[in-house]
């Protein structure tokens, strides 16, 4: 394998802050005092797609909004909360997961560190819905704390039917589930990766459409119970009736989730699309949050007064 490649090194503005020296952060916090923080997941998405599924669906829309608003970022987090996605002890899905009080300290201490540094305003965004389970302890508590604007915005496909409604871009109707697991968004996503990084990642030959089904310990004993999506819901009579901690493969069988899940309509042309409208979403709301005025009151990392969990 050849390492050494010469390319022409050029003089340009490094947004990921993962790639700068402490001069170049200088810099930056003279010209703003916001920092994106791109949040994924490592875990299983359905026979056809990578791990890294859900950190593409921020790292390349939040690469591209900090060009746009002119805020760094930093490297994506490609380890989120997926217990969810794991399969029996021995058995491989490719899912790596934090425990829920681990990943609040992780976002905790990475957000300590940035208002330490001189950031007064994170902006987390991630590509892995569950992740919202986590995240409010540790965003309150950095809050409470310092003063400091902290939030998390969506990059994950279950909201990007509602942002890119009126764009027409996604085919499959509401019931084939385009922004749930391994659909029609995700894999549109992975398709551009795919043509960015000029190897092959998305195998659509490996799956099919694919239903998801109420898990088979609650048929068994009732025949009320149907599940259409990947929501923690059980359906009851044809409404989400209860929050149950169900593991994936409790009610999809190949990773896809919808009724059908169907990943065949997705294009890379589509993924641009989609990573572009996110981009440029995010772009507005950096913006607007560039207009709040905030006064950090507490930047020491080491005077805490509490912690997430």
């Amino acid at each position: 394998m050849e390492w050494i490649v010469q390319k022409e090194v050029k003089e340009e503005k490094i947004y990921n802050l993962f790639r700068c020296g402490y001069l170049d952060v200088r810099k930056w916090l003279e010209e703003t005092d916001i920092v994106l923080i791109p949040l994924g997941s490592t875990e299983q998405h359905g026979r056809h797609l990578p791990v890294s599924t859900d950190s593409i669906a921020t790292e390349l829309p939040c690469q591209l909004a900090a060009e746009l608003a002119n805020v760094p970022h930093y490297q994506t987090i490609p380890f989120g909360y997926s217990p969810q996605h794991l399969h029996q002890p021995g058995v491989a899905s490719g899912t790596v997961t934090l425990s829920a009080s681990v990943y609040q300290n992780v976002l905790y201490e990475v957000g300590r560190s940035l208002i330490q540094n001189g950031f007064n305003k994170l902006i987390f965004a991630t590509g892995h819905t569950s992740n919202m389970k986590a995240v409010d302890p540790a965003l309150r508590t950095l809050r409470y704390e310092t003063g400091a604007f902290v939030c998390c915005w969506r990059n994950d496909a279950e909201a990007a039917p509602a942002l890119l409604a009126d764009e027409g871009i996604i085919e499959n109707p509401p019931e084939e589930a385009p922004g749930w697991h391994g659909s029609e968004v995700e894999t549109s996503e992975c398709l551009l990766f795919e043509s960015m990084y000029g190897k092959k990642i998305v195998h659509l030959e490996r799956t099919d459409k694919d239903f998801t089904h109420a898990p088979k310990w609650i048929t068994d004993v009732s025949n009320k119970f149907t599940k259409a999506n990947g929501s923690p819901y059980l359906t009851m009579n044809g409404k989400d009736a209860a929050w149950v901690p169900m593991d994936h493969q409790e009610y999809s069988d190949t990773g896809l989730v919808g009724n059908p899940g169907n990943p065949f309509r997705a294009t890379a042309e589509k993924g641009q699309r989609i990573v572009r409208k996110k981009a440029e979403l995010l772009a507005e709301f950096i913006e607007e949050i560039k207009k709040v005025k905030i006064e950090v009151k507490n930047r020491d990392y080491w005077n805490r007064a509490f912690r997430p969990m």
